[in-house]
């Protein structure tokens, strides 16, 4: 009887301690995605931001390049 009872003590301490290191398992996992996540969007928002800065400054160079050969004198 008293077998018995520290057979069933020690299992359910068994599963508690498996049961816990799965959660610890998986939070480590999620951590480590949520990190991934953050580092691709950064990674894409900070290409998309070059890209339209580079447009921007290409349009820009345009219309200064059009203005300074509308007001440079013509030889």
């Amino acid at each position: 009887m008293s077998n018995e009872i520290i057979d069933d003590v020690t299992g359910g301490i068994n599963a508690l301690s498996g049961s816990a290191g799965r959660i610890a398992t998986q939070q480590v996992e999620m951590v480590t995605l949520a990190i991934e996540s953050v580092a691709q969007l950064v990674g894409s928002v900070g290409k998309t931001a070059s890209d339209l800065l580079t447009g921007t400054l290409s349009g820009v160079n345009q219309v200064l390049e059009n203005v300074s050969s509308a007001l440079a004198p013509e030889k």
